[in-house]
């Protein structure tokens, strides 16, 4: 595969462009278009990309995990081996930087290794055995076993604010691989050349690793119709989805009404509420200020982690908090936004929030900043209003958040209450407020996936015990994580088989126990075999 980008579409080996819709990615830095035109999938490219995948899935499903780990760790590499020109084209079509190219690049390869890691040791296949009972005075049991399976081709729709880690090759495409499943990516408009070299760099991980024709395509889409015909194809039989509860929900209500509804694993939208609590706010309030400040300007608001909503007692504690936050706030340098589309949102939806009854904005600027860049806003509004108005609640994605101002106990437990499920919440307070507001930190645990004490929502780590997932919006499946190695859970099904024969059960549940993992016989962990 060349490293020179083609605009075509990747139909597991084939490069493809045969439809008639082109588009160029946008340079929102330089506020002007990049060079390479790419073509949208036509529909028969994505019939055959579908089709393709379900024969590859028949030969990728029964490689061992040690085959699917050397993919893994494939991909990585060969990511790695792009260097400059994935960073450049990376760059280009974000106008982020250069730094933070390379962080999302480290994030992306390390949650490859982590699902090779995570897939030798046998782990996610559950393997439970329960052996017959002969001897039984009752009716005899049977040979029981069970195993995780892979679902089948999974369709993962990239992100617009994570080309590489939540993109062509990031967490949803990782943790579909290691279960076994093909992958057909619907990549990102907004950054179509970094999704095609990280498609290439895939492709090439799978001719080194013989890994069957059809385990992988990447789709090239300008608007919303490719999506669509891939939820709906009748071979595709899970999704994944980082994007707005508007398109998520169009998509989750779509693959849920085929012929054979499927799993939509959709991650749309969180404003991460934030709880001052009222000793810490009096004592730190300006550390906390100060902290929350880089929080919410980071990397332009462009997070689904952003604390968007700051929830405290009225009083002069939260009033100089909300000042100060403000002041430090707008010291900060606007940053350039994705695209000028998200740039476009930003403001109409934050000037949306900011005419709506009793909200004051508290941040100001006078200075003309460069196209594309969001200006950083600070607003702050009663609890009663806030209470009474939907449209508040809603995320507003970018570099804003909003302090609420309750008046007591009870209407900040009120707006808690009614809250849209959450992917985290954060309580900043001393040990003696944690003791004395035990329900308002029960009512947070209520509405989101993560609960975090004295920090900032901001930084979702990889490791095995992240859960980056919420209450509906914030996720279609509270149940499931989007990051960490149980990502694998959302492309799995468990499977019984009972009085096979040894011969025909996969390796992980005959009796020698080829694979020397740990199984579940007769209702203890054991590494023996039968």
């Amino acid at each position: 595969m060349s490293e020179k980008l083609t605009g075509k579409n990747y139909i597991g080996n084939l490069l493809a462009s045969s439809g008639e819709i082109t588009f160029k990615t946008y340079n929102p830095l330089l506020n002007s278009e990049n060079s390479t035109l790419f073509t949208e999938a036509s529909n028969l490219e994505i019939d055959h990309a579908v089709h393709l995948a379900s024969r590859a899935f028949t030969l990728f499903k029964d490689t061992s995990n040690k085959e699917r780990a050397s993919f893994l760790i494939a991909i990585a590499e060969e990511i790695e081996a792009l260097d400059l020109t994935l960073l450049n084209i990376y760059c280009q079509e974000t106008g982020l930087t250069k730094q933070r190219a390379l962080g999302e690049r480290a994030r992306t390869i390390q949650q490859l290794h982590n699902f090779a890691q995570h897939i030798t040791t046998g782990k996610w296949m559950e393997a439970s055995i329960d052996t017959q009972e002969t001897n039984s005075q009752e009716i005899a049991k049977p040979d029981l076993r069970k195993i995780n399976i892979p679902l089948g081709p999974v369709v993962v729709f990239g992100a617009s604010n994570f080309p590489l880690a939540y993109s062509t090759a990031g967490g949803d495409t990782a943790s579909a691989f290691a279960a076994g499943c093909p992958v057909i990516v619907k990549s990102h408009p907004m950054h179509a050349g970094t999704g095609e070299l990280v498609a290439s760099a895939i492709l090439k991980a799978a001719t080194r690793t013989g890994m069957p024709n059809g385990v992988f395509s990447n789709l090239n889409s300008k608007g919303i119709e490719v999506g669509l015909q891939l939820v709906a194809h009748p071979l595709v039989k899970a999704v994944g989805f980082t994007g707005s509860i508007q398109a998520g929900s169009a998509l989750l209500k779509l693959a849920s009404e085929r012929p054979e509804p499927i799993p939509f694993f959709g991650e749309m939208g969180s404003v991460n509420p934030v709880i001052l609590l009222p000793n810490e706010l009096k004592n730190k309030g300006y550390d906390w200020a100060n902290t929350f400040a880089e929080s919410i300007t980071l990397g332009a608001g462009q997070f689904c982690t952003n604390p968007g909503l700051i929830l405290g007692l009225k009083s002069d504690a939260l009033d100089d908090f909300t000042h100060h936050l403000a002041k430090k706030t707008q010291e900060k340098s606007p940053l350039c936004m994705l695209h000028p589309n998200i740039h476009k949102n930003f403001e109409n939806n934050k000037t949306t929030i900011r005419q709506q009854k009793g909200v004051e904005t508290i941040t100001d600027f006078n200075t003309p900043i460069q196209e594309n860049f969001g200006k950083q806003t600070i607003a702050t509004v009663a609890g009663s209003d806030f209470l009474n108005n939907k449209t508040m609640h809603q995320e507003v994605f970018g570099p804003f958040s909003m302090v609420v101002q309750c008046s007591d106990k009870k209407e900040l437990n009120d707006i808690i209450n009614r809250l849209e499920g959450q992917l985290t919440g954060t309580i900043i307070g001393d040990s003696e407020d944690l003791q004395s507001h035990s329900s308002i930190i029960n009512n947070l645990k209520n509405r989101v996936g993560r609960l975090i004490f004295n920090g900032v929502p901001t930084g979702v780590e990889t490791c095995p015990s992240m859960l980056h997932g919420g209450p509906y919006p914030a996720s279609t499946d509270s149940r499931f994580t989007a990051v960490g190695i149980d990502a694998i859970r959302r492309w799995i099904r468990p499977f019984s088989y009972q009085n096979c024969p040894d011969s025909l059960l996969p390796d992980a549940l005959k009796n020698s126990n080829p694979l020397n993992i740990t199984r579940r016989i007769n209702g203890i962990d054991s590494l023996k075999s039968l």
